[in-house]
């Protein structure tokens, strides 16, 4: 009776793990128990940047709208509250990108909801 090994299945395992690494250097490439540990970190980092980068494209459109309210005599704060209170329902991703592709329209909507300079001056 012939003892069973593994052979294929662990080819097959170890050339899967080896192309998970595809593109790291040195030893996190070729030693097969660095490979494992690196490939468990980077799913680690993977995992925790991708809650990172939701963070961090937030804090970009709040910069993007306070410069734009600023640039119209109003601070960001008191232009989210106006919108709230004015019942204009848009989030911080498209006011954002209306800051920058339309401003004109960006003009309106802080217009109607009343607040900096240009509500001062249409009064």
């Amino acid at each position: 009776m012939v003892r069973a090994r593994k052979g294929a299945a662990r080819l097959q395992a170890k050339k899967r793990l080896f192309k998970a690494v595809k593109g790291y250097r040195g030893g996190r490439r070729r030693l097969l128990r660095t490979v494992k540990v690196a490939i468990l970190r980077s799913g680690q980092y993977a995992y925790r940047d991708r809650k990172v980068r939701k963070r961090m494209m937030r804090r970009l459109w709040i910069l993007r709208i306070n410069a734009a309210c600023r640039q119209r005599g109003c601070r960001y704060s008191e232009f989210m509250h106006a919108l709230k209170e004015s019942g204009i329902d848009l989030n911080r991703k498209v006011l954002a990108q209306l800051a920058i592709i339309d401003p004109a329209a960006f003009d309106k909507i802080v217009e109607t909801a009343g607040v900096g300079q240009l509500a001062a001056a249409s009064a």
